[in-house]
């Protein structure tokens, strides 16, 4: 029986990445896009990519980050399977390598029990290139997961996780019930369950 579920966000709870979303204002996408595909990939440490990505977004002003990260596009089905879920006295959670800027408004849309991801640094209201937070390493997502299990007093055998890239393999590692979604073939190697559509109702339907 499942009792936590941990949900990627950017191409899991949202269609898209964030960074490249941001990275469009400046004109930066290109540049910005295709290292992420490297970190996605497990080609490149994700946080020698992450510094570089945030990097190139010195410079945009946070008013402008808020009102980028507050209109991003949900994925198809993420409303109906967090409320299934939640339905199910099931906790649902997001773990993302991005931005709170975009997570807390994306958990307060979608209900989330919480949000854990990273924290774009500024200076009077201008982004300085620098980034800190709890998901800044490739195994930042399976040491927040192992410590909110031991919190919760909840096993891997009751935990979902849902991810598509590189860094969500660290929190594979403490699931039994491991969804690689839309996912790069490095997290479909570990993956217990696969969906490849661009619909998250998917994942009720073969797991619970």
């Amino acid at each position: 029986m499942i009792r936590l579920a941990v949900f990627d966000f950017d191409s899991t709870l949202m269609d898209g990445e964030t960074i490249d979303f941001l990275a469009a204002e400046l004109g930066l996408e290109r540049e910005v896009a295709a290292i992420t595909e490297q970190a996605m990939q497990g080609r490149v440490d994700f946080f020698k990519s992450l510094q570089a990505r945030v990097a190139l977004l010195e410079g945009l002003q946070m008013q402008k980050v808020d009102e980028i990260c507050h209109s991003l596009p949900l994925m198809p089905g993420a409303k109906e399977t967090v409320a299934e879920l939640k339905k199910r006295d099931i906790r649902v959670v997001c773990f993302s390598g991005g931005f709170r800027n975009a997570t807390s408004h994306a958990a307060g849309i979608l209900g989330l029990d919480a949000d854990f991801s990273n924290i774009l640094h500024e200076d009077e209201g201008i982004l300085t290139g620098k980034v800190g937070g709890e998901m800044m390493f490739s195994d930042s997502k399976g040491q927040m997961l192992e410590r909110l299990q031991s919190l919760l007093r909840i096993k891997p055998e009751e935990t979902l996780v849902v991810g598509d890239g590189a860094n969500d393999l660290s929190m594979f590692e403490y699931a039994a019930t491991r969804v690689a979604f839309c996912a790069k073939d490095i997290l479909k190697k570990a993956a217990t369950h696969i969906v490849d559509e661009k619909d998250l109702r998917h994942i009720p339907d073969i797991v619970l």
